[in-house]
């Protein structure tokens, strides 16, 4: 049985959502850094700050955690990063860890950041890591918070997460540079990742995650369609492979099964039906396991 490690904060509400959509159902005990997972692969789970998370789990203390790349990154952990959940509070789930200067800065990118300067991040190794690359000198200082607020009067540029740049820009400052993008991992202790029945659960625990993330904003679309109107509709289906076409007992007729975007589905209808689809149902789809 496993052990897991869940994010606290704004991961928290999202990775609870996910896991639960996963019929892993994570239950709020009367001590909330302690959830019950009711999953028969999970034996016990507690909610930690992101940033912690990968070292907890590098040094055994959990099998398997939730965390975000950029905390791999920045803490070093030796992990095994299972999978990629593009998920995030709000977005694409991708974030990205940016340079960024103020307005009237002749910088233009990280190469033209003069050495000796000051730059202010909660990433500190990932920064000094990017800086050390190019070879550029610069001071950096560890940030608890309100990073914005600290340029220009007391740094000449920042290192952050972004998702939109907006709350940099209403704060007078220009993305410059990209250092990395990074979504919300699966991460794994090495040991329990290379026991194979512990490596087993955890797989079977992927398998599950992803399948929700690969559904979600997709329909399952189910119609009829007369022997003479087939090729007419094929035509209109944005299938993932090929749509699922069987005949229909003692008829002429076709059932058409397929997966089709949410977003799309307003338009397409319509276009299924004056092709000559019939009977066309749209039905929610929880999980997708490739």
């Amino acid at each position: 049985m496993l052990s897991l490690a869940l994010p606290k904060g704004s991961l928290e509400e999202q990775t609870i959502l996910l896991f639960n959509q996963a019929d892993m159902t994570i239950g709020k005990s009367s001590r909330a850094y302690n959830p019950t997972v009711d999953d028969p692969r999970i034996e016990r789970a507690k909610v930690l700050r992101p940033q912690e998370i990968p070292i907890y789990v590098q040094d055994g203390y959990f099998d398997i955690g939730i965390s975000g790349h950029d905390w791999v990154r920045e803490s070093g952990a030796d992990v095994v990063e299972v999978a990629e959940l593009p998920y995030a509070k709000t977005g694409t789930g991708f974030v990205e860890m940016v340079l960024a200067v103020p307005d009237d800065s002749p910088v233009t990118c990280a190469r033209d950041i003069a050495p000796g300067s000051r730059i202010t991040t909660e990433f500190p190794k990932a920064t000094k890591a990017f800086f050390d690359n190019l070879g550029i000198e610069v001071e950096v200082f560890f940030s608890y918070g309100a990073t914005e607020a600290k340029v220009p009067e007391m740094m000449d540029a920042l290192v952050d997460l972004t998702e939109t740049g907006s709350t940099l820009r209403r704060n007078g400052l220009k993305i410059v540079d990209v250092i990395l993008t990074s979504t919300t991992r699966l991460v794994a202790n090495k040991a329990a990742w290379a026991d194979p029945v512990k490596r087993a659960e955890i797989e079977e625990v992927r398998t599950l995650l992803l399948g929700v993330i690969e559904a979600r904003g997709k329909v399952l679309l189910s119609m009829n369609v007369p022997g003479d109107k087939l090729e007419q509709v094929i035509a209109q289906l944005p299938a993932m492979k090929r749509p699922t076409v069987s005949q229909l007992y003692n008829s002429e007729d076709y059932e058409i099964t397929t997966v089709a975007e949410k977003s799309s589905v307003n338009v397409l209808i319509p276009q299924l039906k004056a092709a000559g689809a019939e009977d066309i149902l749209e039905m929610p789809i929880s999980k997708i396991v490739k």
